[in-house]
């Protein structure tokens, strides 16, 4: 059968590469088209259409400014899905794009699948009526979701989380502390702080320089950056103020891993965090105005912004967003993690996140849908 995916971020990136690799498994004679990553690429043996990095656009502003582009790379994915003419078109989050994709299959009558919902219960809930009219199946990987689907009459399957067992797969593929500390010429008797400022450039930009501040306040750790794919270290440079910090690729599980504190820009990577078993702070700012702070708080619905505080419904990590995410809080909430009460409160809060997890293998799960869906039509 032939496949066509699209992946906006990193993210989406990897856990389309995990879906891909299952695809090829069950189905033997799988051909594969997708706008996504490298490592999607790896798995699928082709290139990307359009790579995501070139089409990580976020917030109003970006958005309007580059609308041509992604009106450019929407009618590149129309163009290819005609011309690969799939038995499936599997999208992965990024809901202003895909849906538009949803509904030129539709209405060409090729399947829909949506892997890892758009977080629709969140803010712009008014999508879930072109999921419903557009989407064949829907799953999603947060457990919560499958109740809010119901609400509005739309069965979805909860088919576990990829990042269960990504982080468990990683954490078996790590040396030693003691080679990873030679690794980077690191001291061993300092703890480490890890910076994990987003994958995309407006986050970095945004968020970074409040972190390495922050990170100042604790002169005896080391201080690292995660650096995301795509994002070249002199992009970096021109944000750290003046300091000189180890931005280190391709090991971004494992520079958390090894923290004492983690500092990390909301989205999937604070689910990463706390898999990882690293308390941090989630960091989220853009102009740090209150007004806008306000602004988003009336669209975004529930509580919570960042992952573990949406699965438990419950505050296990200190969410700073906006006007909040000041230097001086960053350092409170830093400085409350790296040992005593807090620390072993949100250790033990991470095992109760776990649990609402579940260990169902996500890729696999949904790969053997799709397929029966597929030869059932």
């Amino acid at each position: 059968m032939k496949y066509f995916i699209i992946a906006g971020e990193a993210s989406g990136d990897l856990h389309g590469s995990q879906l891909i690799r299952e695809l090829r498994d069950a189905d033997s004679d799988a051909e594969f088209r997708f706008l996504g990553g490298d490592l999607m690429a790896q798995q699928a043996g082709v290139a990307p259409i359009v790579h995501y990095r070139d089409m990580a656009y976020m917030g109003f502003v970006e958005v309007a400014k580059h609308l041509r582009t992604i009106l450019g790379f929407l009618k590149t994915a129309k163009t290819a899905i005609g011309e690969f003419q799939p038995d499936a078109v599997i999208l992965i989050d990024y809901p202003s794009f895909n849906l538009k994709v949803a509904e030129f299959a539709h209405d060409r009558s090729v399947p829909v699948f949506y892997f890892i919902s758009p977080k629709v219960w969140a803010w712009k809930e008014f999508r879930v009526k072109k999921i419903k009219r557009w989407v064949d199946d829907m799953f999603c990987i947060l457990p919560f979701e499958v109740d809010f689907y119901r609400k509005h009459d739309f069965e979805v399957d909860y088919v576990g989380n990829p990042t269960v067992k990504e982080i468990a797969s990683a954490i078996e593929s790590f040396g030693s502390e003691d080679d990873f500390y030679a690794r980077h010429g690191l001291k061993a008797e300092s703890p480490i702080i890890a910076l994990v400022p987003g994958s995309r450039r407006k986050e970095i930009r945004d968020n970074l320089p409040t972190m390495i501040a922050a990170s100042e306040s604790m002169p005896d750790c080391q201080v690292m950056i995660a650096g995301a794919p795509g994002i070249e270290d002199e992009f970096y440079e021109q944000h750290m103020g003046g300091a000189t910090l180890p931005v280190i690729m391709g090991e971004t599980f494992e520079v958390i891993y090894r923290a004492k504190v983690a500092l990390v820009t909301s989205g999937t990577a604070t689910l990463e965090t706390a898999l990882l078993g690293t308390p941090q702070v989630a960091c989220y700012r853009m102009n740090g105005s209150k007004w806008l702070y306000r602004f988003y708080r009336m669209l975004i619905k529930g509580n919570f912004v960042t992952l573990p505080n949406l699965i438990t419904n419950r505050a296990i990590i200190p969410e700073l967003l906006l006007h909040d995410c000041s230097v001086e809080n960053v350092i409170a909430r830093l400085k409350a993690l790296a040992d005593g009460p807090d620390r072993e409160q949100m250790l033990r809060d991470y095992e109760s996140l776990k649990k609402c997890l579940g260990d169902n293998d996500c890729a696999k799960s949904t790969a053997a849908k799709i397929i029966a869906r597929l030869k059932k039509s």
